[in-house]
């Protein structure tokens, strides 16, 4: 008699009651270690986040301790990655470029009004009641410090913006989630997109941690270096006496560059960081070279406009304005890309196609495209009772939207390690396209709001929630669990990262961060009518058709070495810390590739993979140890 074949393991489910018990635990931690992270270090600000490599290291070290003992306990690859996922979209939400922003923007329009800003004449009145805090008494103690969240008239006091929020960003990322689920077989079965970011937590959680790169000597001696590299950086910090070993961002301006026109190029820092060295090494050549490349050119371009008496123009080059524009030309190349898949999702949507299109997603396209319908139309409600115009609405999140499946997308095909885009979201290129006339004071206030998902783009939810699902692909295990699991991980690290930030600051005192600047903006704005900014336009175009042209190149032309992302990513801020580790990366890749080929890439990839381990390991260590002992620590990543 045959025996019954034997089921899998509940385990390689992936999302399991373990996994979300553990999330309940780990999202509280990451949040409040990230939202209590002043001067510790910024998480968030590359691709791959540090604080959830650590935490997913930490258990596969649980796991190797326990593994001999009580085998069943052991966490599976499906569970970590599962975790993995959930850590990361929550970090996303709470970290340097989401609610750190937004939390302290809630009391600070009317807490920092005075009478010599004019603030309360010109914009409170355009502020929803749900919209922020209005008591400028009730904020003194948030302010101040050295109290506690934990009263009946602090927590109702917060109640009502609080949740206000939690709906509107649960809303924003479930619309980045049915997008993610409308593209997620296109990118990821049929073109095949190779999402370097996933390479690490992959490759080090294979047989629960016990298999894989952990079991390589050269992953260890990669760990080893980095790690050796940010022990020393750290004594030198506290200790000025111990030599350092990099660590450390020189301007080469002030040094080489002080006569005209060379000083136009303005502040050009070289560092090395074992991490991004490490992380670049993943990347396509013509990705990495394309960086450094664009970097140098938009230096170029800026001492030749000294030379040439240009940069008494505002804003030129428009630098931003034609990353901007680059963007979005990642996102149109992307999405006609697909287009045939686009077309059999649409027919699917509407009863027609082949049923056996959709046979293995998480969710049919109909209910993918029914939660990205429900949530727009959240976004168009929470939008138009607070003020904004229907034209205004749609144009500010067709906008946003573009660029965060343009992130997602370079991020599934190439693993670009950055992608901030700051300082020039739809909130700011509105005002330039149209003029703050064409869009008034009540458009203006809202999206002055907005200003804290546009800040900059680096630490992006939606490229997380893509990369899960390539990992659930990989690993075999349930997508449709994983959905799930996302939106709650969605919805409980909002929820925690109000609750960190409040709690630090009535202990504290809040801290105001980024929040003057969309303020003072809004201020400047209704102060002074802007006309529309043709030079913006016409640099957004620019940065549009040059996106296009290199695409076309690079299609036309296998010797062609200059990607069209390299372009959009090159003129960020982060590629001002990271170009020159991107650069040393792309030499040494360059080298191993022309000499030993493909074999010797393989044979080294786990030492490389060790580079990033190491300093996050490490680094991490540094930090959590300045948090505890509420005092500044070496940081590896600014």
């Amino acid at each position: 008699m045959n025996k019954e074949p034997k089921t899998a393991d509940w385990r390689d489910r992936g999302v399991t009651w373990r996994t979300i018990l553990l999330a309940f635990v780990l999202i509280p931690f990451n949040t409040y270690w990230i939202t209590d992270s002043a001067g510790q270090g910024y998480p968030t600000t590359v691709s791959l986040f540090y604080n959830v490599v650590f935490c997913i290291f930490l258990l596969i070290c649980l796991n190797a301790a326990i593994v001999r003992f009580f085998p069943r306990w052991t966490l599976s690859q499906a569970e970590l990655l599962s975790l993995y996922t959930m850590l990361s979209i929550a970090s996303a939400l709470a970290g340097h470029d989401m609610l750190r922003v937004l939390i302290p923007m809630i009391g600070h329009a009317f807490y920092y009004a005075t009478p010599e800003n004019e603030w309360a004449e010109l914009f409170h009145h355009y502020i929803p009641d749900w919209f922020a805090v209005k008591d400028r008494d009730f904020l003194e103690t948030f302010y101040r410090g050295e109290s506690t969240l934990y009263t009946r008239e602090h927590i109702l006091g917060w109640l009502t913006p609080t949740l206000a929020w939690t709906g509107f960003l649960f809303a924003l990322v479930t619309g980045m989630l049915g997008i993610n689920l409308l593209v997620r077989k296109q990118w990821t079965e049929h073109e095949k997109l190779s999402y370097p970011i996933i390479q690490l937590p992959w490759e080090i959680t294979l047989g629960g941690g016990l298999q894989g790169a952990l079991r390589s000597p050269w992953l260890w001696a990669g760990s080893l270096l980095a790690g050796a590299i940010d022990v020393i950086n750290g004594l030198n910090f506290l200790y000025p006496s111990v030599p350092s070993l990099g660590g450390k961002l020189t301007d080469l301006q002030p040094i080489f560059f002080t006569n005209k026109p060379w000083n136009a190029m303005g502040w050009t820092p070289i560092g090395l960081f074992p991490f991004a060295v490490g992380m670049a090494f993943f990347i396509p050549l013509d990705l990495s070279f394309s960086a450094w490349f664009f970097y140098l050119f938009w230096k170029a371009e800026r001492v030749l406009g000294g030379a040439l008496g240009l940069r008494n123009l505002p804003s030129f080059p428009y630098v931003d304005e034609q990353s901007f524009g680059a963007y979005l030309g990642l996102c149109v190349i992307a999405l006609v890309a697909s287009r045939r898949h686009l077309a059999e999702v649409a027919r699917r949507i509407l009863g027609r196609g082949d049923p056996r299109s959709e046979a293995d997603e998480p969710l049919r396209y109909r209910t993918s495209f029914l939660l990205l319908l429900g949530s727009g139309a959240f976004l168009f409600l929470f939008s138009k009772l607070a003020g904004m115009s229907t034209w205004a609405i749609v144009l500010f999140f067709v906008i946003y939207y573009a660029i965060a499946t343009a992130v997602t997308r370079m991020r599934a095909e190439l693993g670009s390690p950055v992608h901030d885009l700051h300082f020039i979201g739809p909130d700011e290129m509105l005002p330039k396209l149209f003029g703050t006339r064409a869009l008034g004071p009540r458009n203006l206030t809202v999206i002055t709001y907005y200003f804290f998902f546009n800040r900059a783009h680096r630490g992006h939810p939606m490229p997380h929630q893509l990369e899960g699902f390539k990992l659930a692909e990989r690993g075999g295990y349930s997508a449709k669990r994983l959905v799930f699991a996302m939106m709650f991980a969605a919805l409980f690290g909002t929820l925690t990262t109000f609750w960190a930030y409040y709690h630090i600051s009535y202990k504290e005192g809040a801290l105001a961060w980024f929040s003057w600047r969309p303020f003072n903006r809004l201020q400047s704005w209704l102060t002074v009518a802007r006309p529309p900014d043709y030079g913006a336009l016409v640099a957004a175009v620019l940065g549009f058709v040059q996106t296009v042209v290199l695409m076309a190149m690079r299609m036309r032309f296998v010797w062609w070495p200059f990607h069209p992302a390299g372009f959009a990513i090159s003129s960020s801020w982060s590629m001002n810390v990271f170009w020159f580790s991107i650069l040393v990366s792309s030499v040494i890749k360059w080298i191993i590739l022309r000499q030993g080929g493909l074999v010797l890439h393989r044979r080294l990839t786990p030492f490389f993979l060790g580079l990033i381990l190491g300093e996050f390991v490490v680094g991490s260590v540094w930090h959590l140890i300045g948090i505890t002992i509420e005092r500044p620590m070496y940081r590896f990543l600014y």
